[in-house]
């Protein structure tokens, strides 16, 4: 009786001793670091890669010791069915449930890029590089392929005006063609179903209106002018009149930083508005959504013309008479505020002298 009592106390101390040192066995394996060390890690999970594929990465770069413990982990935490693809980074000093913790919360290196309406893919070029997305070299032979233009059901020269106007995040490692899919794709959603209806009504093609939209997002300043800046542009074309976009004359030939010159104006491209008749072959720059429906909805005014003043508003015009009249009154503006600041600073140097 006692011996039998004996045993079993023994078996149960065995079996706590057991349950304790498969306890801390776990405890070591999950909570200890594998790598003393407190050095940045960066590994890549490919895409397409399984759970167990990233586990093997993991051990190999020493961050985990015990692999098959955290294939169980991994199936606890539901890892094992869906891990993000990209690039982590991990510290030596990190527990193997730290770096399972990292791997469920998906998050990987990204780049922040933010695409402004008005943006030309000279800008956009110059963004993604800076940003380390796309070298521009790779952007340059992409934005004019065939093939891609093709896939993409483009009829356009290039992607101008196809690359959506709005704060990216890509992933490190994203594939080029893939990053400008995902902004074209951007743009298609914003482009919706609905403004796809009134187009077909204008009997306009996509390409036209991303066009005429890039024109009006590099005329508008402001929100109120968008419809009424379509609306004149609308009506030269059913008038048979050049358009003449100030903007379409140094597209393809200079920064649209730079100003505009008489010279400019004269150049024979193919897509400046004011040697060319009707819209030119694509966009000449990334139109924003309220461009977009400004272009499918102008405003029904007669006017042909319009001017800049010097507060970022416009004079529109019916005729060439009232166009002209509007300069001439703008120049007298100019001339006189010209005049004013002459006057005053003759009054500060005589004070001053």
């Amino acid at each position: 009786m006692l011996k039998s009592s004996k045993m079993k106390n023994n078996v149960k101390l065995i079996t706590i001793a057991i349950s304790l040192l498969f306890l801390s066995y776990i405890g070591i394996q999950l909570f200890v670091p594998s790598n003393k060390g407190g050095k940045q890690i960066e590994i890549e999970i490919p895409e397409g890669a399984t759970y167990k594929q990233a586990i093997d990465i993991l051990a190999k770069n020493n961050l985990i010791r015990d692999k098959n413990l955290f294939m169980i982990a991994g199936r606890i935490a539901r890892l094992d069915r869906k891990i993000r693809a990209g690039y982590y980074v991990f510290w030596g000093n990190m527990s193997p449930f730290e770096v399972l913790k990292k791997l469920k919360s998906g998050k990987i290196i990204e780049y922040e890029v933010t695409i402004v309406e008005g943006d030309s893919l000279l800008e956009i070029s110059k963004k993604l590089a800076y940003n380390k997305i796309m070298p521009s070299d790779t952007f340059n032979s992409l934005i004019k392929d065939k093939g891609l233009l093709n896939s993409l059901n483009i009829e356009a020269p290039s992607l101008e005006g196809y690359l959506f106007p709005q704060t990216y995040k890509f992933a490190k490692g994203a594939k080029p063609v893939a990053v400008l899919k995902l902004m074209v794709n951007k743009m298609r959603d914003e482009f919706n179903s609905e403004l796809k209806s009134r187009a077909k009504e204008l009997g306009w093609s996509e390409n036209q209106v991303l066009t005429l939209a890039s024109i009006i997002e590099r005329e508008a300043k402001i929100d109120e002018e968008r419809p009424l800046i379509s609306a004149v542009y609308h009506n030269r074309i059913k008038k048979g009149m050049p358009l003449q976009a100030d903007p379409t004359a140094i597209y393809g030939v200079k920064s649209n930083k730079y100003k505009i010159t008489k010279k400019d104006l004269r150049k024979k491209t193919d897509y400046n508005t004011y040697v060319i008749k009707g819209l030119p072959p694509g966009p000449i720059a990334s139109p924003g959504i309220k461009s977009i429906i400004a272009a499918l909805y102008p405003a029904k005014v007669p006017y042909l013309y319009f001017v800049a003043k010097n507060d970022g508003t416009h004079y529109f015009s019916k005729t060439l008479i009232e166009h002209n009249a509007a300069i001439k009154r703008l120049k007298t503006q100019r001339l006189k505020v010209q005049n004013s600041k002459l006057k005053g600073s003759d009054t500060l140097a005589l004070s001053e002298g």
